[in-house]
């Protein structure tokens, strides 16, 4: 058993196709629409091969912030490969305006990642 891919809901589903292509090398499948919900979707797919992320656009969508936590998933986790990959990847977003909400170290549970916000505010960790 494995997870086959995780969706998000996002309001510029451009604007992320772009991020995830840019900075993670996702390959983007074919735009999907249905004209009688109005769903809109990208699979992305991450360069392993076996890791999908699908963003989603509906006009209901309701924004949230990231000062506070709420229930659901809180996070995915992207695997570099190593720490300096890791260093250099938050170094390179933070340079591009890619908000930063933990830079690299070490943490209590042994991970080695630091932690940013997609442009839409999607938290993702950058790890090993």
């Amino acid at each position: 058993m494995k997870i086959n891919h995780i969706a998000l809901w996002v309001n510029d589903i451009e604007l992320l196709r772009m991020f995830y292509v840019r900075y993670f090398g996702a390959i983007a499948g074919e735009k999907y629409h249905n004209p009688v919900s109005g769903l809109t979707s990208y699979f992305l797919t991450i360069p392993d091969g076996d890791t999908r992320i699908e963003i989603m656009n509906v006009h209901e969508i309701i924004d949230r912030n990231l000062k506070g936590k709420f229930k659901g998933f809180c996070h995915i986790a992207i695997s570099l490969g190593s720490k300096k990959a890791v260093d250099e990847m938050t170094d390179k977003m933070y340079r591009e305006g890619i908000i930063v909400l933990g830079n690299p170290r070490t943490t209590g549970d042994g991970y080695y990642e630091s932690v940013i916000a997609d442009p839409e505010g999607n938290v993702i960790e950058l790890t090993i």
